[in-house]
């Protein structure tokens, strides 16, 4: 099959992947309203074409977010049990990443540690952390992020009451401590992954892995990790992971303008306008909804970054001309790394690359900072 867009690779790893882990990767909570709407309120937008501007075909689309220099306005969001898609998935991803001239961020709920990516897979990286009730475990993740050189760090907010995801209920994905007999003949039916599994090892979630409290496996280390998210959280919480970090602090999650600037006023660097990919309040805005209207509340220096069903590079288009400083992804690179590993990633990446690159030169724009400089003139109401 030729992988021509993000959609043929979600193909592709619907084929290859077990059933509850591409319904992990694919699903929303309860009917999933707005996990669609992440995708069709896209569809509010249209692009202004402009021609005879004398443009290159190729655009630069390097530009500037979180203090840095990208090649690319775009990165692989943090996204929870890579290893599970893939054998060493998360170093795998953050290879492809870093030739790409990106940074990574890796999730807390990784099967590869933080430590484990800065030896094998060099280059910039992000991490994404829970508050967790456990005091030492946070302490000792942000140590290991320290250590591993970790400069900008995502806090993510939105999740401290986890919705019902209604496909991992009914396969037990995330209640489950260890693999059932169903479970293992839904494996079965995938032998080219169970292969890949047995070459890498049974995954384990490397960072508590130390921990005997947190069981043996991925399912039952996960299901501990995740009752240990602090329920309790607030801006004081905020305002303490502030005091102690050194470096960059964004905080993911935000989905309303009052909300950024309390982030902002908090002394946060960032925001990411984000609702879990449709996975926590079902009947939320989508996030390219609200995106124009938090830029305009935070002020132009502030980063805001957002996620939330990219699957085209005419979405990351409109996304940079609504105010976004950068954009995260997070299925298309699953996606990505489920079909094809580091390849796939690559593939993932170099898509949205060549879509926008064509994007912006049949919109007359030189680059993605021209893009960004245009702003909403660049787009007009559907």
């Amino acid at each position: 099959m030729t992988l021509v867009n993000i959609d043929d690779l979600r193909q592709a790893a619907r084929r290859r992947l077990p059933k509850l882990f591409f319904d992990y990767i694919d699903g929303g909570s309860f009917a999933e309203t707005t996990l669609r709407a992440n995708r069709t309120d896209f569809g509010r937008y249209r692009l202004e074409q402009r021609v005879l501007t004398g443009t290159a075909a190729e655009p630069d689309l390097a530009t500037t977010f979180l203090g840095r220099r990208h090649a690319l306005p775009f990165m692989p969001g943090p996204v929870g049990f890579m290893g599970l898609y893939r054998g060493g998935g998360e170093v795998l991803a953050a290879r492809a990443a870093h030739r790409a001239g990106v940074p990574f961020c890796l999730s807390t709920f990784s099967i590869a540690s933080i430590g484990t990516l800065a030896r094998q897979a060099p280059g910039e990286l992000h991490f994404q952390l829970y508050v967790l009730t456990d005091r030492s475990l946070l302490d000792e993740l942000l140590q290991a992020a320290t250590a591993a050189g970790v400069e900008t760090l995502y806090l993510t907010v939105d999740t401290a009451i986890t919705a019902i995801r209604e496909k991992d209920v009914r396969n037990g994905f995330r209640s489950a401590t260890r693999p059932t007999p169903r479970m293992l003949a839904g494996m079965a039916l995938r032998p080219a992954w169970c292969l890949d599994v047995v070459r890498a090892g049974w995954p384990a979630v490397e960072a508590v892995s130390h921990r005997p409290d947190f069981g043996r496996g991925a399912l039952e280390q996960a299901a501990n990790l995740s009752r240990r998210i602090d329920k309790t959280l607030t801006w004081d919480d905020v305002a303490a992971l502030r005091a102690r970090w050194p470096g960059r602090l964004v905080i993911k999650g935000v989905l309303s303008a009052a909300d950024a600037v309390r982030a902002r006023d908090s002394g946060a660097d960032g925001v990411v306008i984000s609702n879990h990919g449709g996975r926590q309040l079902d009947g939320a805005s989508s996030t390219i909804a609200v995106l124009e209207e938090v830029r305009t509340a935070v002020g132009p220096q502030f980063d805001v970054l957002i996620d939330g069903g990219f699957r085209r590079g005419s979405d990351i288009a409109c996304a940079l001309a609504l105010g976004a400083s950068g954009i995260l992804l997070g299925r298309a690179v699953a996606f990505g790394l489920a079909a094809g590993g580091e390849a796939g990633v690559a593939r993932a990446l170099e898509i949205l690359r060549t879509e926008l690159a064509l994007t912006l030169a049949l919109m007359g724009l030189p680059s993605v900072d021209a893009l960004k400089a245009a702003g909403p003139a660049a787009i007009r109401p559907a």
